[in-house]
């Protein structure tokens, strides 16, 4: 590794990695309990990621963009809040542990889904509760007189 290399956070897979100057992480108060803790200090981490600033392969830029996500912006920037945890150390590495779950997430081959068809006796079930349905239908009607 070179001196001019800024450290890796995260590693992606083998060959890709998200650098240190990538991802902004910001500390902030965190809500619900913690005690006198909750009050004096911020544990809860703020990251924030850019997906087009980033160092990433361009397929994996699309497929992150194209995800349905609460937490990606319109402007293609992740962020997630990380306060599970009461020490800032656990909470930066939860943040980045489910930055890089995420990631990973959208670079995951789907499945093809194999066409099937109904099979006949399938059908013929169905088709005979329809009927039976209709018939029920019909025998509640008041008579013809």
């Amino acid at each position: 590794m070179n001196c001019q290399d800024p450290p890796v956070v995260l590693r992606i897979s083998k060959k890709i990695t998200i650098s240190a100057h990538e991802i902004e992480l910001g500390f902030i108060r965190a809500q619900g309990a913690g005690g006198q803790n909750v009050n004096k200090l911020a544990t809860a981490v703020h990251l924030r990621f850019d997906i087009r600033a980033s160092s990433l392969p361009e397929s994996y830029q699309e497929k992150l963009l194209q995800l349905q996500d609460r937490r990606i912006s319109a402007g293609g920037v992740i962020v997630i809040k990380a306060q599970r945890y009461r020490s800032q150390e656990k909470n930066r590495e939860d943040a980045l542990a489910r930055l890089g779950e995420m990631v990973r997430k959208a670079m995951a081959a789907r499945k093809k889904r194999k066409a099937t068809r109904p099979t006949r006796a399938s059908q013929t079930r169905r088709l005979d509760s329809k009927s039976r349905r209709g018939q029920q239908k019909t025998l509640r009607r008041k008579p013809d007189v």
